[in-house]
């Protein structure tokens, strides 16, 4: 095409025909604009299919991570509820001098700590791309929240707890217990002289409010996940 153009216009420049030459010469400018315009276009539409190619893929690698960190905190926000609510019904059966065997299996769910870790693999891919790959400002907002926010949160809470079985039972368990088994059971030495003392009382009542400051803090992580794949779930639909 540009060279019948090129050949008209020198066929019309031997002719002396300047007014033709002239439409022919910008009409060749013409095309040649259109031609950028439409590669450029063309180049432009492909870079925002792999933009949005890729903000697809990333979307449901994180999905997959916050799916795993919830059954996680699921599990231990059930393992501190727990613990919370045993704290109330070993301290009614203490207050009743009932010190039962109850009591022991009891207090293997109470005196622990939880764990956990967070499955951030995939954020931390898009932080490194750019969190402003994604599209969605809320999104990308509720992201930020839960990964910068609410995990440095549930690491602290559940790190106070870890702390204080370590500082304020462990020495208890040493010099109180007879035996001990993880998760599953405590056995005092003298069960009445141990649940008469007020600073056995005193550590049960810190260690559950620890346990519920956890739980909160769980919850409002586990909040945030539902959150946030509520918009992951809209984002995947366009």
């Amino acid at each position: 095409m540009i060279n019948f153009f090129r050949k008209k216009r020198k066929l019309l420049a031997d002719e002396n025909k300047s007014l033709k030459y002239a439409r022919y010469a910008i009409g060749e400018i013409i095309l040649v604009v259109i031609g950028i315009l439409i590669a450029l276009s063309i180049n432009n539409w492909n870079d925002h299919r792999k933009s949005k190619n890729y903000e697809q893929e990333i979307l449901f690698l994180i999905d997959q991570n916050l799916k795993s960190d919830s059954l996680a905190l699921t599990i231990e926000l059930n393992k501190t509820t727990e613990a919370v609510l045993l704290v109330d019904r070993l301290l009614e059966q203490v207050a009743l001098k009932n010190y039962n065997d109850s009591l022991n299996i009891w207090m293997g769910k109470i005196i622990n700590f939880e764990r956990f870790k967070s499955q951030s693999s995939a954020f931390e891919v898009l932080k490194s791309k750019g969190i402003e790959t994604i599209s969605d400002n809320e999104l990308q907002l509720a992201l930020m929240s839960y990964y910068d926010i609410s995990l440095f949160r549930v690491y602290q809470s559940l790190n106070d707890v870890e702390q204080s079985f370590k500082r304020d039972w462990a020495p208890v368990i040493k010099e109180d217990f007879l035996d001990f088994k993880w998760r599953e059971y405590c056995q005092p030495i003298d069960s009445k002289n141990f649940f008469e003392k007020q600073s056995t009382i005193t550590l049960f009542n810190l260690f559950q409010d620890n346990r519920g400051g956890s739980a909160q803090t769980i919850q409002l992580a586990l909040d945030k996940i539902t959150e946030i794949r509520s918009l992951i779930k809209k984002q995947l639909k366009k």
